[in-house]
């Protein structure tokens, strides 16, 4: 079993990284590209654990360790 973990930064904190690659983009003829938030991806295998188990611990470990949730949001999936 796999967990897939998506990290963003919230909408209402300032994205410097995606705002460099959209103005990059801009500048190579991309322009209808209007905005680019750049996050984090994680894949975490996972072994003997239920899925049930998986889904707490994993949310646990996005939490404790993947995300800084003053200024970040995460997502995650279970993928079997």
């Amino acid at each position: 079993m796999k967990a897939h973990v998506w990290v963003m930064p919230k909408r209402t904190v300032l994205d410097p990284q995606g705002q460099t690659i959209q103005h990059a983009l801009a500048s190579l003829g991309y322009a209808a590209v209007s905005d680019v938030r750049q996050g984090k991806f994680f894949v975490l295998n996972l072994d003997g654990w239920s899925r049930d188990e998986a889904q707490a611990q994993v949310e646990k470990i996005s939490k404790e360790v993947l995300t800084n949730l003053v200024i970040e949001e995460f997502r995650f999936e279970i993928v079997d």
